[in-house]
C-alpha cells in the first residue's frame, strides 16, 4: 500500500527497452503480490499444480524475469526482512482484510457471480514462507541475484540505488522515494494489458519513471519535507491526519518548513512519536552484505522446479529459455563487433 503521492510525483512513461543494460532493484514482495493477484483463473482461483499447490507466483516470476533478461535488464530482487515494530498494526490489518476478502470470494463463487468472485480473490492474495523459498530457488536457477533485506525491502532497494549498485528501484509503492531512491520505476512487473475491474475492457499499462530529484525540485522541498508530507498523509507506520490531503500537506510544509512546527501550530496528534516514523525513513535498517552476479540460466534445474515439481509445460519453459539464450548470444556478438 504505502503512501499515496501520485498527485506530487512527476512521472515519465518509458519502455522496458530503455532499462536495457541497467541494474534494477525490484521490490520482490510487491512483485509477488502482483503475480498472485493477477495470475488467476476467471473465477479467481490461483494457478495450481496437481498437488493443489499455488504456482501463480512462480509463473509470474519466471515469465516476467525471462522478459527482463530478454530485453537486456539486470534484475535483482530484494526480499523483506523483519518489519519495523510500528508496522505490525498494518500487517495485522492487511491480514484481516485478506481474510474478509477470502470469505466474500467464496460467497460470490457459491452464488455463481464469477466476475465479483475474481475481484475478491485478487484482494485475498497472501504470501507464505514456502512461496518465498520457492521464489528464491527459482531465481538462483535463473542466474538472477536476490538480496535479503534485514528489514524493509524497499529501504534496501533504495539504498542499493543510492550507492550506485542499481540504477533504479522498481515497486508499485511510492515509499521508495521516502527511503531516498533516486529513481523509481512503477508498473514494471505489471506492464502489458490489464483488465478494468467489472468491465470486459483492457487498458495498456506502461512502465513509468519517477525521479526523486525532480519531485523535490518541482515542489521546492527537501527529502525530509517529503517524509513529513508522507507522515501527514499516513504511512504503513502511522495514521494520517484526518482531512489532510496531498495539496494541504504540501502547503503546510512549505508554510511551516518542519513537521514539528506544523504539529505545534495545528495541534496535530499522532498515535506514535513522529521521531520514530522519521527514523524508519531517514535512517532505515539496511545491509551492504550482498554480491550482485548474473549467470546463465540452469536449464535442468529450472525444468526440475517448474516442470517436474509443479507441472509447467516443458515446451513453454524451453521456448522461454531459448529466448534468453538467443538474447545473450546477440549481446555477445554485438559486443565483439563493437570491439573490432
Amino acid at each position: 500500500m504505502g503512501v499515496n503521492l501520485r498527485e506530487l510525483v512527476v512521472a515519465r512513461q518509458i519502455s522496458i527497452g530503455e532499462l536495457s543494460g541497467k541494474v534494477v532493484a525490484i521490490d520482490a514482495m510487491n512483485a509477488i503480490y502482483q503475480f498472485l493477484a493477477t495470475i488467476r483463473q476467471p473465477d479467481g482461483t490461483s494457478l495450481m499444480d496437481r498437488m493443489g499447490r499455488v504456482t501463480s507466483h512462480l509463473s509470474g516470476l519466471f515469465y516476467r524475469t525471462i522478459n527482463f533478461l530478454e530485453d537486456g535488464l539486470k534484475p535483482v530482487y530484494v526480499f523483506d526482512g523483519k518489519p519495523p515494530a510500528l508496522k505490525m498494526r498494518t500487517v495485522n490489518e492487511r491480514r484481516r482484510l485478506r481474510e474478509e476478502a477470502k470469505e466474500k470470494w467464496e460467497e460470490a463463487l457459491a452464488r455463481g457471480e464469477i466476475e465479483e468472485a475474481r475481484k475478491y480473490a485478487q484482494a485475498a492474495s497472501f504470501i507464505t514462507d514456502e512461496m518465498i523459498s520457492e521464489s528464491k530457488e527459482l531465481l538462483e536457477a535463473l542466474g538472477v541475484p536476490y538480496v535479503q533485506a534485514p528489514s524493509e525491502g524497499e529501504a534496501q532497494a533504495a539504498y542499493m540505488a543510492k550507492r550506485g549498485d542499481a540504477w533504479c528501484t522498481a515497486s508499485q509503492d511510492y515509499d521508495s522515494l521516502l527511503f531516498n531512491a533516486p529513481r523509481l520505476v512503477r508498473n514494471l512487473t505489471i506492464s502489458g494489458r490489464r483488465k478494468l475491474p467489472g468491465k470486459k475492457e483492457y487498458v495498456k499499462v506502461e512502465p513509468e519513471l519517477i525521479s526523486l530529484e525532480e519531485v523535490l525540485r518541482v515542489h521546492g522541498i527537501t527529502r525530509e519535507q517529503l517524509v513529513a508530507i508522507g507522515i501527514l498523509l499516513g504511512t504503513d507506520y502511522n495514521d494520517g491526519v484526518k482531512g489532510v490531503g496531498v495539496r494541504t500537506a504540501l502547503k503546510l510544509i512549505k508554510e511551516h518548513e518542519t513537521l514539528r512546527e506544523i504539529i505545534k501550530v495545528k495541534s496535530y496528534t499522532f498515535e506514535v512519536p513522529v521521531e520514530e516514523i522519521e527514523r524508519i525513513f531517514l535512517e532505515p535498517e539496511v545491509t551492504d552484505n550482498y554480491i550482485l552476479k548474473w549467470s546463465p540460466p540452469k536449464r535442468e534445474k529450472i525444468f526440475k522446479i517448474l516442470c517436474d515439481e509443479h507441472d509447467f509445460s516443458q515446451e513453454r519453459v524451453s521456448k522461454a529459455l531459448d529466448k534468453v539464450e538467443a538474447a545473450r548470444k546477440e549481446t555477445a556478438q554485438t559486443s565483439i563487433e563493437r570491439f573490432f
